[in-house]
């Protein structure tokens, strides 16, 4: 069995933001050469997630506006702002879309059901993140 990791480094101008991140995945698995395995992809910081969805924009806009419904961007609102920090929300919000995904390998290629694919969701925005990308398989 082999194994390949790749990084990603992501750096959104905006606090909030949804990134399709599918190019770099495939990308990662044209270089690994591995055919049939698996592709985990996870987000490494506690304020951003990596999730699979339907690449449409009006949808992205009703995660971004669902997820503030349920945990309100306000230093008053979260015990964790107490420490200093803003984004008690974005802690939440990651919680709520997900820390990472597993796709299958299948003859070199993701191996995807209709209109998926893979974004990163950004929610405490405007420095750099890294997104690990690990293949395994043969």
């Amino acid at each position: 069995m082999k194994s390949h990791t790749e990084y990603l480094v992501l750096h959104t101008p905006k606090r909030y933001d949804i990134v399709n991140i599918t190019p770099q995945v495939e990308a990662a698995l044209q270089k690994s050469g591995i055919r049939e395995g698996l592709c985990l992809v996870n987000s490494m910081h506690i304020t951003s997630s990596v999730f699979i969805n339907d690449n449409e924009r009006g949808l992205h806009a009703d995660f971004l506006r669902w997820a503030e419904k349920l945990a309100p961007y306000g230093v008053d609102k979260y015990q964790h702002n107490l420490t200093g920090e803003d984004n008690g929300d974005a802690h939440l919000k990651r919680t709520l879309l997900g820390r990472e995904v597993v796709v299958a390998v299948t003859n070199g290629r993701l191996d995807f059901g209709p209109w998926e694919t893979i974004f990163y969701g950004e929610f405490d925005g405007q420095r750099n993140k890294r997104v690990l990308i690990k293949i395994i398989g043969e």
